[in-house]
């Protein structure tokens, strides 16, 4: 599934030619998912690097992630019930 959430979110990468020659792309979807390289294929690559680091970020920390396509990696737990301590 994380596979599939990686190239949905790729298929909405947004990609400039900048006028010193160099490529910026970004994922509109994922707020800071950005790379600047000196070819597209290149600044593919970075993008993806920055998409899968910004992944484990978020994941790490619990935040929670757009939905990109039809993935949801989001987790849903039932809420927690709180006990009475026993003496």
């Amino acid at each position: 599934m994380l596979l599939e959430y990686v190239d949905e979110a790729m298929a909405k990468a947004v990609y400039d030619k900048l006028e010193d020659g160099t490529y910026y792309g970004k994922i509109p979807e994922c707020p800071g998912v950005v790379a600047l390289a000196e070819t597209l294929y290149k600044c593919e690559r970075a993008l993806r690097s920055s998409l899968e680091g910004w992944l484990i970020v978020k994941i790490r920390h619990a935040d929670e992630l757009p939905v990109i396509g039809k993935v949801n990696l989001n987790l849903k737990t039932a809420p927690h019930k709180r006990t009475a301590a026993h003496g």
